[in-house]
This record gives structure tokens, sequence and C-alpha cells, in this order.
């Protein structure tokens, strides 16, 4: 098991030390890591998104609905909560209790999902990751991206409604934004895209996760790693609370694995390394932003193989049902 969970998250944590020491080194800076993220947000992480989304068909979201709705409170729900809290609790600037809400809530399941529960579950771990991207790129991030470009915005026009509307168009128009939508879109009306188009899109949309944790690691050789309050607060509620909340809910609801398990181990995937990509782009605490992308990898090796033991996953593995019940 442990070999599972250090296999999944060994290669993040790896890829951002390797950013880290081509920065210390000089082959890299700070201007570098931008156009890297520019690169990532335009390009690679809009394909990445949009392929995954059309290989999910909507007769497996009809099929899977209690997990749809597990992940969809889990992600969406958390969301909401973090940004009320931070916003009047803590009374952060919106830029950055959006920053954070995202954080707590959006698991990096695109790229260490597959690994981790596609090992305990087997085929049927693709479904919570695929439902998984799909809830998070069509909704928590989309969202966020608007709401950022929408507070960048300063000066005495701020209120003014033109300058809002424009801003929000400009938000609309980040590739990150409409591509996942058309691509659920498609998926809703049922129309297959063919295979070689997704697979000739998938090419650059494989280097995203790679080029993101590259550069997240050249912004830490610029800031170094921050441990305080706020970060390690962030890191609690991703890799602790949240799966926590996921497993006690269904429990109290009567649900069993598998569904139990593929949201809960979904849910406690660390967090999505957009994180400290939006951080950069909209210089909004860079440092802490990814500090608590590294620590949220690093932490997890940990934090998972608890829910993995939590769940069972190690006997599903080895042969358990895998029909959802409740």
């Amino acid at each position: 098991m442990l070999e599972t969970i250090v296999g999944a998250l060994f290669p993040a944590v790896l890829t951002v030390l390797l950013g880290y020491a081509a920065a210390r080194h000089h082959d890299f800076g700070p201007k570098d890591a931008q156009v890297l993220i520019r690169m990532v947000m335009t390009y690679a992480l809009p394909l990445a998104i949009f392929v995954g989304t059309i290989r999910l068909t909507r007769s497996v979201l009809a099929d899977q609905l209690p997990l749809v709705i597990a992940l969809a409170v889990a992600i969406i729900g958390l969301y909401g909560l973090v940004f009320l809290v931070c916003r009047f609790v803590f009374r952060f600037s919106l830029g950055l209790t959006l920053l954070c809400a995202l954080a707590a809530s959006a698991p990096d399941v695109p790229y260490v999902g597959p690994v981790v529960i596609g090992y305990l579950y087997g085929s049927i771990g693709n479904i919570p990751v695929a439902i998984g991207s799909l809830l998070i790129n069509v909704t928590v991030v989309p969202l966020t991206v608007i709401l950022l470009t929408l507070s960048s915005s300063k000066g005495a026009d701020r209120a003014a409604s033109a300058d809002v509307l424009s801003r929000i168009v400009e938000g609309v128009k980040e590739p990150i934004v409409w591509l996942p939508l058309i691509g659920f879109t498609l998926v809703l009306v049922d129309v297959h895209v063919p295979e070689l188009i997704a697979n000739s899109l998938a090419v650059l949309g494989h280097s995203a996760a790679g080029v993101a944790l590259f550069a997240v690691g050249i912004i830490l050789a610029g800031y170094r790693v921050t441990i305080n309050r706020f970060v390690l607060g962030l890191v609690s509620v991703k890799n602790i609370v949240q799966p926590a909340l996921v497993w006690v809910g269904l429990l109290a609801l009567g649900y069993t694995n598998p569904l139990v398990g593929e949201a809960v181990l979904a849910a406690a995937i660390p967090m999505i390394t957009l994180i400290a990509i939006l951080g950069v782009r909209y210089r909004l605490a860079e440092t802490e932003a990814a500090s608590a992308v590294f620590l949220s990898f690093a932490g997890s090796l940990l934090t998972l193989g608890l829910f993995i033991a939590l769940t069972g996953g190690q006997s599903l593995h080895a042969g358990g049902s895998v029909n959802a019940t409740r």
C-alpha cells in the first residue's frame, strides 16, 4: 500500500524539486516560470481537462448519481464554506479568499487519482477520477478564474457596470474556462469525439502536470518554502478535513464501499497544482500558494495512507465488492 501512495505522489514531489534545483542552478528564473505558467494555463491544462471530460459519457453520470452528488457536495460545498469563512470571518481580500477556497476544496484528481484509486478499485476507479475532474473543471475552477479576473480591476471605474461586464467577459474568454464547458456540453448531448482527435489533443495536455509542478519548483526557489499557520491551515483542511467530512457523511447516510472509498480517496488527494499558478499569475500570496501545494503533496503520503486504511481500500483491491450500496 505504501508503495502505491509513494508511487503516485513521489513523482510530483520530485518534479517540484527538479524545478527548484534548476532555478537554484540559474537554468531558469522567475520570468521563465511566467512563460511556463502561461503555456500551461492557455494550452496544456485546458486541453488536458477537455480530453478528460469528453471521455466521460452521459450514461456513466446517470448511473453514478450518488457519487456525483457526494463529490459535488465535497468540492462545491466546501468551496462555498471556506469562501464565507475567509471573506467574512478573516476579512481576506476577494482574490485571496478565492485562492483559499479553491486550495481547500479542489483535489488534484486528474493526475494523482488514476494511480491511487485505479490501483485500489481497478477499472471502476476511472469513474470517480473522471467525475471529480469534471466537477472541479466546470464549476470551481472557472468560477475562480472569472472572479479573480474581476477582482484584479482597480481604480475608480471598478464599480462601473461596463467595467464589471468587461472583466467577466475577459475571464470567460480564458481557455481554462470555456474549453471544459464545451467538453461538458458534448457529454450532456451525448456527442462522441473521435479518438484520433482526442489522442492528438492529449499530446500537449499530458505535459500540463509536469510543467506546472516544475514551475512551482522555480517559484519556490525564488521565495523558499514557507510554513506558517495560514499554509498549514489550508493543507489541513484539504488533506484531512475534506475527506473526513465525506467519510463521516456517507457512513451516516448508510452508504458502503466502494462508493465510500472512491469518494473519500478522491477527496483525500492533495490540492490542485493550479493554486500555485494562479497565485503567481494574479500576484496573490505566491510563496504561500506554492508552499501549500508542495506541503499538501508531501503530507498526503501520510494522510492518504490513513484514509485508505479507514475505508478498507486494501481489502477491496484484494477482491472486495464493487457495487455501491446503501
